[in-house]
């Protein structure tokens, strides 16, 4: 099998892999997996790239493997802002968590003092 129809298999491998978003319990996995598949197709493109790769999109295979990359580039931008929206209400789970815990944390105060300007 040449080094481009390993790199089409690949990406079919991690299209696929990408169609499911997981849940919350299985998201680890799911990302080492989509780590595994990117280093492999990491590799592979290197390969190409020694042999003097030239895409041409006339070429079934070539056009193939162009729209496969779009769909993965679309499908990772979505992992990642699914992620990036997780965390975030993480953050604001913390920070409501502290804002219960002490209240007044944010308000500044004179220590009860009072200055009277009378003599």
């Amino acid at each position: 099998m040449n080094t481009v129809q390993a790199v089409l298999q690949v990406s079919a491998k991690l299209y696929q892999h990408l169609t499911v978003l997981p849940s919350e319990d299985e998201r680890d996995n799911f990302i080492e997996k989509i780590h595994l598949y990117l280093d492999e197709r990491g590799q592979l493109i290197d390969q190409l790239q020694h042999e003097g790769f030239q895409v041409d999109l006339m070429s079934k295979a070539h056009a193939t493997l162009a729209e496969l990359d779009k769909g993965i580039q679309g499908r990772l931008d979505k992992v990642m802002k699914s992620i990036q929206a997780d965390m975030k209400d993480l953050q604001n789970a913390k920070k409501n968590e502290q804002q219960y815990m002490n209240p007044y944390a944010s308000v500044q105060v004179m220590d009860g003092r009072y200055y009277d300007k009378k003599n």
